[in-house]
């Protein structure tokens, strides 16, 4: 990895998204409880920036966190651009519910109390 942080072997409760089954998986997850999907490029330090910020404003809600290495997973993020009719970029984070993207946030503009508000 070229950015690597402690932040990245933090406690945070990321699950990783890393094949098209698990993609499924969160899919289908999301008709029972809210689904964030990170799209993180362990390349680029505005990714890291803002996985960092969004990390730092964290508190516990129900909903499920996954995050996608877009270096390693590219076709899945193919897939999720797809799948829920989202132009691809990154960083990006999409808050998925009942198999929907009901919203969505790139660069600067990830930050969770944003994302709380959609809840």
């Amino acid at each position: 990895m070229f950015w690597k942080s402690k932040k990245e072997s933090s406690s945070f409760p990321w699950d990783n998204l890393d094949s098209i089954d698990r993609l499924n998986e969160i899919n289908e997850l999301s008709f029972e409880k809210p689904v964030l999907i990170f799209k993180h490029s362990t390349r680029c330090s505005i990714s890291f920036m803002a996985k960092s910020r969004f990390e730092g404003g964290y508190e516990e809600v129900d909903m499920s966190f996954h995050l996608l290495d877009l270096i390693r997973n590219r076709p899945i993020s193919n897939q999720i651009a797809e799948d829920y009719a989202i132009r691809h970029e990154s960083p990006q984070i999409l808050l998925i519910k009942e198999g929907k993207c009901i919203y969505s946030a790139t660069h600067n503009a990830i930050d969770f109390r944003s994302l709380k508000k959609e809840l």
